[in-house]
């Protein structure tokens, strides 16, 4: 039996190194070498191929423990294979991890979307989920918290579980969690009907009237709506503008929603542009009073809507009739997604029942006037 006596022995040398096998333990040996120096080392059979691992010198490295590595190592080789109890260590609440991590992983998102993701947190999903620990979550706390929004809160759902699943799927990055455990992996959200408004001839009138009106007091906010009314841009696109953007005849934003962008200008937007004053020193468009960042439409806009008899109406419905009232032009859809930033088709997809309206109001216009060419009347 190899022990620390053995090896404290003056073994004799030779011209080549040489092995001394254990009696008790087979594998586990002490390899002498021509000068002198010993040292522990297992050979094992591996998926078929013979390896010798060295475990240390004898001068550096127990006897009992190179044999007790030896025994694990030999353990190890011969349960390959087969299943093994999955081993998770002790995890941070989640509390602790969203303090901890946050700033890491916001630092892939945009700020507002980092914001907004941070505000989800802390209102829909820390009041469930902040004392939990990281691996302990499962499929059925979540589907717990799903059902138990029913009514109201779906929307606040809908917003936060993405929000959710991207931190646990950070834990999984740092092995806080097993791989692919992610228990919001499937959860449906809930289906929300479709809020597609668009304006009419008579409410176009309507909001242009109460804009005359407000020019005078409310003079960005007025040009801010109208290069909305005209360009189908984003609310922020347009809010946010600096000067440095502004390439006629068109904008040139270096991010938005979906990257890079170009906005096309109509000579009414270019108009609306050129009258707006530049301030020296602001590189912001429209800046707010103190001229440190880009003005707030709240709370103007919810006051103006409401005088132009519009409750009902978001700032983002502007731009769902800029591409109505193109639909209505005959523009085709592809066109429509490159004036509104789309990246994806499947996005301006949506706009496809418009174009069929159009069709539809065509074919029966055609009819009629076939009907009566043919005297059966309209």
């Amino acid at each position: 039996m190899l022990d620390g006596n053995f090896a404290r022995r003056k073994l004799p040398l030779r011209d080549k190194e040489y092995c001394i096998w254990d009696t008790e333990l087979p594998g586990f040996g002490l390899r002498v070498r021509p000068s002198g120096k010993y040292a522990w080392f297992v050979r094992l059979r591996h998926r078929g191929k013979h390896r010798r691992i060295t475990l240390g010198a004898s001068d550096e490295l127990d006897a009992t423990l190179a044999r007790s590595q030896a025994r694990r190592l030999l353990a190890e080789v011969a349960l390959d294979g087969l299943p093994k109890r999955v081993v998770v260590k002790a995890t941070p609440t989640m509390n602790d991890f969203v303090e901890t991590y946050w700033p890491d992983l916001a630092r892939g998102w945009k700020a507002s979307t980092a914001a907004r993701n941070r505000d989800a947190w802390r209102r829909d999903l820390a009041e469930h989920f902040g004392e939990s620990r990281v691996a302990d979550i499962t499929r059925a706390d979540v589907v717990r918290w799903r059902d138990g929004c029913v009514g109201e809160r779906e929307p606040k759902f809908n917003r936060a579980i993405p929000v959710l699943a991207a931190l646990l799927k950070y834990a999984e990055a740092l092995h806080l969690r097993r791989k692919g455990s992610n228990p919001c992996r499937g959860i449906s959200r809930y289906k929300r009907p479709a809020k597609e408004r668009y304006l009419t001839p008579l409410e176009y009138r309507r909001m242009a009237k109460e804009l005359r009106e407000d020019e005078e007091a409310f003079p960005g906010e007025v040009a801010i709506v109208r290069l909305l009314l005209y360009t189908g841009a984003r609310v922020s696109e347009i809010r946010d503008l600096r000067w440095d953007w502004v390439k006629p005849p068109r904008l040139v934003l270096p991010d938005s929603k979906t990257g890079p962008k170009i906005i096309w200008l109509n000579s009414q937007a270019l108009a609306i542009l050129e009258a707006v004053p530049r301030i020296e020193g602001c590189p912001f468009v429209f800046p707010n009073r103190k001229r440190t960042k880009p003005m707030l439409l709240d709370p103007w806009w919810p006051q103006f809507r409401r005088r132009c008899a519009l409750p009902d109406v978001r700032i983002h419905d502007l731009r769902h009739s800029f591409a109505s009232t193109a639909i209505m032009d005959n523009v085709p859809l592809a066109t429509i997604g490159k004036l509104l930033g789309h990246v994806l088709p499947e996005t301006t997809a949506k706009y496809a029942h418009l174009a069929d309206e159009v069709i539809a109001d065509a074919a029966q216009r055609v009819s009629g006037s076939l009907a009566a060419a043919i005297g059966l009347g309209r």
